[in-house]
């Protein structure tokens, strides 16, 4: 008998392998087409099973969280997608131990209900835990790479569990050894966040900061709901019926540049381009500044790709956009802030799989 597209074609032990899974569901962008074989894993032990199951058919693994940061090619992916499923989360003091697998925004959450601050300005950021320190997420001010004290992970390869204190993981600015040196030698499972008995927020970044001028003392929950209020006016926060919702976040990082090169673009363009202090004293740009200042507008679309309507550092599914489309707009975007200012805008989502996509990022 024929099996159906997505239907249970092995199932060893705990896990079901299917066949032809549609992946763009699986992705707050909507995009991109079929997963050849497709796993989801509870525990350990089920990473462990696929692992087996993908070296015996000699496939290629792709590891899957929360989908918020992917740009899945309409090809799809020819090999075995693990989708990570692992959940729970402890307290042990100060520090919250959470699972790869929980929602981040809703551990979020969980430490201002009990009072913990540290990660309160990365509310609303759609994803899973898993993803935090492989891309070292961070807005408003705060990075997770300053609470990570250890990454519980599985070396593909091998196998082998094993842990990495936060001092060894490697963070910069939105990188970490994760997606840099390690990219693709290890599946996290666990990651242990030190946090701070506190119940005022952090506010520290200039928009959060107008946002709650009216509030002598913002609590958490105050700076957590200046933050949604900031990222929804963005379209930076999933909401069902919103089209701008369609995206994988900022799709392009603020390029980090030296004192000279700011100083020159200012000079040429606008005195008042936005600047802020970047790591290793250089000068953080604005990639959304750079974009507009190079002729690209809210809402400005390519076929049924399109920058957001709200803030154009996104790139937004307007109902049936291809991966094509999405990397055509992005080509077009890249190229004219190259021509204009002389950088490289870097993009922030992965592309599944690379090849596919024409360029490294």
């Amino acid at each position: 008998m024929r099996l159906g597209r997505g239907q249970i074609r092995y199932s060893l032990n705990r896990v079901e392998f299917r066949e032809h899974v549609p992946l763009a569901p699986y992705t707050t962008l909507r995009v991109g087409g079929p997963a050849r074989w497709f796993a989801e894993a509870a525990s350990e032990e089920d990473i462990l099973e696929a692992l087996r199951f993908a070296r015996d058919k000699s496939l290629p693994l792709f590891v899957l969280g929360g989908g918020s940061n992917l740009l899945v090619a309409d090809a799809g992916f020819d090999g075995l997608v693990l989708r990570i499923a692992l959940r729970g989360v402890e307290r042990d003091g100060d520090t919250l131990h959470a699972a790869a697998g929980e929602d981040w925004d809703a551990l979020v959450l969980r430490s201002l209900k009990e009072g913990l601050a540290g990660i309160e300005c990365l509310s609303g950021i759609p994803g899973t835990v898993g993803g935090t320190p492989v891309q070292n997420v961070g807005a408003y001010g705060q990075e997770v790479s300053s609470t990570v004290v250890e990454v519980a992970a599985i070396e593909i390869a091998t196998g082998q569990r094993g842990t990495f204190p936060g001092a060894e993981c490697g963070f910069t600015y939105r990188t970490s050894r994760f997606n840099l040196q390690d990219a693709g030698r290890y599946i996290l499972t666990r990651v242990s966040y030190k946090l701070k008995p506190d119940t005022e927020g952090q506010v520290s970044y200039p928009e959060v900061q107008r946002t709650l001028a009216e509030i002598a003392k913002p609590t958490l929950a105050d700076v957590r709901e200046a933050v949604l209020q900031l990222r929804r006016g963005k379209g930076m926060v999933l909401v069902e019926g919103d089209p701008d919702s369609r995206s994988a976040g900022s799709f392009f990082k603020n390029p980090i540049v030296t004192e000279q090169q700011a100083e020159a673009i200012a000079a040429e363009v606008d005195a008042s381009m936005p600047r802020f202090a970047g790591p290793s004293g250089g000068i953080k740009l604005s990639a959304a500044w750079l974009i507009e200042h190079a002729g690209f507008c809210k809402g400005m679309a390519l076929g049924n790709a399109a920058i957001s309507s709200k803030h154009t550092l996104a790139l937004v599914n307007r109902g049936s956009a291809t991966s094509a489309e999405i990397l055509q707009l992005r080509d077009r975007i890249a190229g004219a802030v190259q021509t204009k200012f002389g950088i490289t805008l870097q993009q922030e989502p992965v592309n599944v799989p690379g090849a596919d996509h024409r360029r490294s990022d």
